[in-house]
């Protein structure tokens, strides 16, 4: 489930950071909800396919199920 998920720091520029606040509330996610929905989707747009977690999980949390 989503214990299972890899922590790791992530250095951002200020103003990105604020930015991607700003969209995580307007979404009503966290910034780190809102940070994998969006490199979700960017990956999806280059045609990379996610694979599921052992327990057929994929620890995402997106709108659209993923």
């Amino acid at each position: 489930m989503a214990s299972e998920r890899k922590a790791f720091a992530l250095r951002l520029d200020p103003a990105l950071y604020d930015t991607l606040a700003r969209l995580a509330a307007g979404d009503l996610r966290s910034v780190n909800a809102e940070i994998e929905v969006l490199l979700r989707e960017a990956l999806r747009a280059r045609g990379a396919k996610i694979e599921a977690n052992k327990d057929g999980a994929n620890g995402g949390n997106d709108a659209d199920g993923e």
